[in-house]
C-alpha cells in the first residue's frame, strides 16, 4: 500500500491515523462532493431537483440516484429514466455542465464558494465531477462531518440526500456486483440490503460512497458518526476484506465505549 490514511468524526471531535494534509486523487468519492454542490444549488435556487437534466424524461433527481438511464460511461441512454439502477459517471459529468450553465460559472468555481470556502478546505474541484476531485483526509472528514451535521444545506434538504430515490431498482455496483435492491439517495449509496462495504455493524440509516482509487466515505446518523479511509491502491479484492473490517471495528470500539444507560426509578 504506498499509502493510506483513515479518521473518524464522532460527537464533534475528529481522530485520524496517518497523514491527514497529503492531498490523493478521491476517484468517485467525488460524487458526493458534487451532490453536495447540486443540493445548495437548489436550495439558492439555480437548479431544481426535478427539473430536466439529461436524457429526454430525466431530472436533476434522476441523475444525482443514477436513475437517468445513461450507462456507465456514455451519453447515450440504455434505460427509460426510473427503472433500472445504472451506476453513471456520465450522468455526474452531465450534472457539472448542467450546474455550470445554470450557475453561470464554472462547475469548479461552484463547488468552491459553495462547499470548499465555508467549510474552510483545500478540496480540489477542477476535475472530473464524477470522479477527478483530489482531497486530503482532513478535507473528506470535513465534508463527512456536514453530512453528519448539515450547515450548507436545511434539515430536510440534507434527509431527503439520505432517503431512498426511485424504490426498488436493481442495479450493478462496480466490484461489488449486482445488487436487488440498489437503493440510493442523492449521490451517496444507501446501507441496505446489508451487510455493504460498510461493513455488518452500520445501521441501515447509514449512507457512502467509495472510489477506485481506495478511498472510501461512510456516515452513519444513528450512531452519530463517520469514517473516511484514503488510499493509492486501486480498489480489488483487498478492499473488499480491509474496509467492512474497519469500518466494523470503528463502530465496536464506540459501542464498548458508550456510556452507561442511566434507569430512573427506585426498582432494581
Amino acid at each position: 500500500m504506498p499509502f493510506a490514511a483513515a479518521g473518524v468524526v464522532h460527537s464533534g471531535q475528529t481522530v485520524t491515523h496517518g497523514d491527514d494534509a497529503r492531498m490523493v486523487p478521491l476517484a468517485s468519492v467525488s460524487k458526493p462532493v458534487t451532490a453536495l454542490a447540486v443540493l445548495v444549488a437548489a436550495e439558492e435556487a439555480v437548479v431544481d431537483l426535478d427539473e430536466p437534466a439529461g436524457p429526454a424524461g430525466s431530472t436533476v433527481r434522476h441523475l444525482l440516484a443514477h436513475a437517468s438511464g445513461l450507462p456507465f460511461e456514455g451519453t447515450v441512454p440504455i434505460a427509460e429514466p426510473g427503472r433500472r439502477r445504472i451506476y453513471s459517471n456520465d450522468g455526474f459529468r452531465v450534472l457539472g455542465e448542467h450546474l455550470a450553465r445554470h450557475a453561470e460559472m464554472s462547475f469548479a468555481g461552484y463547488v468552491r464558494a459553495a462547499v470548499c470556502e465555508p467549510l474552510g478546505i483545500g478540496l480540489d474541484p477542477d476535475g472530473d465531477p464524477a470522479a477527478g476531485m483530489r482531497a486530503s483526509l482532513r478535507d473528506v472528514l470535513e465534508i463527512a462531518g456536514e453530512l453528519l451535521a448539515p450547515r450548507l444545506v436545511a434539515d430536510e434538504t440534507a434527509a431527503e440526500l439520505r432517503e431512498v430515490q426511485f424504490p426498488g431498482l436493481a442495479g450493478i455496483l462496480p466490484e461489488w456486483g449486482r445488487l436487488d435492491p440498489l437503493d440510493w439517495g442523492l449521490g451517496v449509496q444507501l446501507a441496505t440490503p446489508q451487510p455493504t462495504w460498510m461493513g455488518a455493524r452500520v445501521s441501515r440509516r447509514a449512507f457512502g460512497h467509495f472510489g477506485g482509487s481506495g478511498t472510501f466515505l461512510w456516515v452513519d446518523p444513528e450512531a452519530g458518526v463517520a469514517c473516511a479511509a484514503l488510499a493509492e491502491r486501486e480498489v480489488g479484492d483487498w478492499a473488499k476484506e480491509a474496509w467492512p473490517a474497519l469500518s466494523d471495528a470503528v463502530l465496536a470500539e464506540l459501542a464498548a465505549h458508550a456510556p452507561a444507560p442511566v434507569f430512573g426509578g427506585g426498582g432494581a
